[in-house]
């Protein structure tokens, strides 16, 4: 029979850290809200949540990238919001962020789930961030528990086979 891994939205005992855009504030601040609020619905606790404020969403992924290199954090949420002005900037903004937020998940193999909104208008960006259309910093903390979980469970599995990093070639194992 076949193992099944799939992740679980309960955040008891997970230290997740948020690292949140100051630029766009109106916007961020709801996604925050929104972030916190699906910490607090699965459980997690408020002294086990660490908030940092960087300026933009272009410093997203090094500030998650310092957090996730400590070793202090579960899982990892990006906030911010990049809404579409007269220039490329728009552009060069929203993909070194997104880029960014996936390059430290992939080499830190810490969770980092994406909350970063890029929208044509600020009124898209109000819809999603506590309005119309949900939420996307209560998604983003939902996708962080349940990769956190996910990760959990395939460290368990790791240590029960004997797999993982330092055995990557299971052929030789055998």
């Amino acid at each position: 029979m076949a193992q099944e891994i799939a992740g679980s939205l309960n955040a008891q005992g997970l230290r997740i850290g948020i690292v949140a855009a100051q630029f766009n504030e109106t916007v961020t601040s709801r996604l925050l809200r929104g972030a916190r609020e699906a910490a607090e619905r699965h459980g997690a606790r408020e002294d086990r949540l660490t908030i940092v404020h960087v300026p933009g969403s272009f410093e997203l992924p090094q500030a998650a990238d310092w957090m996730a290199r400590s070793g202090l954090w579960d899982a990892l949420v990006a906030l911010g919001c990049v809404i579409r002005g007269e220039t490329a900037h728009f552009d060069f903004v929203a993909a070194e962020a997104a880029r960014g937020v996936a390059q430290v998940a992939r080499e830190t193999g810490v969770p980092v789930a994406f909350g970063v909104l890029t929208t044509e208008t600020a009124e898209q960006a109000m819809a999603r961030s506590g309005g119309a259309q949900g939420n996307r910093g209560f998604d983003a903390m939902e996708s962080a528990i349940k990769m956190a979980s996910v990760h959990r469970q395939l460290q368990t599995a790791e240590k029960r086979y004997r797999i993982g990093p330092l055995s990557r070639n299971v052929e030789q194992e055998r």
